[in-house]
């Protein structure tokens, strides 16, 4: 199985590859007043506004490195009632790719209430990498704000 690799902090990370839609260079965003921990605002993807996420912001509590290697990451996101969404995950060091079968991935021994998302794990001589399931990444406030029914626009004429 083929895995994208990032960082978050010192940590290494991986996404199915599978799930990826397109790795972008990091793009300026319109930025979103009052937006939950994590909601870096939205961006334009072929002509559609997407919302984005700082996964940093999002698990460490601080955004993502400006750096050549910081992507955007879009992926296909399926909301509550099982409806795909494109959404961007912003990740630091989202240059390189790993090929390994599933099963070299082993059970952590441990789950995080708050963070569900965290997969197995594949250890390795320089630096374990963890599985991310970016299904299971946003809380509950942020799928709706981001995926909730877009409320009816209005504007007064005169």
């Amino acid at each position: 199985m083929l895995f994208l690799l990032f960082q978050l902090g010192n940590d290494r990370y991986a996404l199915d590859a599978s799930r990826v839609i397109e790795v972008m260079p990091l793009l300026e965003l319109k930025q979103l007043p009052q937006a939950p921990k994590g909601v870096a605002g939205i961006f334009n993807y072929r002509g559609r506004p997407v919302p984005a996420v700082d996964l940093c912001a999002l698990t460490l509590g601080r955004p993502a490195n400006e750096r050549f290697s910081t992507r955007i990451i879009v992926v296909n996101y399926a909301d509550d009632s099982g409806t795909p969404h494109l959404l961007g995950l912003i990740a630091e060091h989202a240059t390189d790719m790993l090929r390994k079968d599933v099963a070299d991935f082993v059970d952590p021994g441990l789950k995080l209430r708050e963070a569900p998302y965290l997969g197995p794990i594949l250890m390795n001589d320089k630096h374990p990498v963890q599985w991310i399931d970016e299904q299971r990444l946003l809380p509950e406030n942020v799928r709706d704000l981001l995926f909730s029914e877009p409320a009816a626009l209005c504007h007064e004429t005169d």
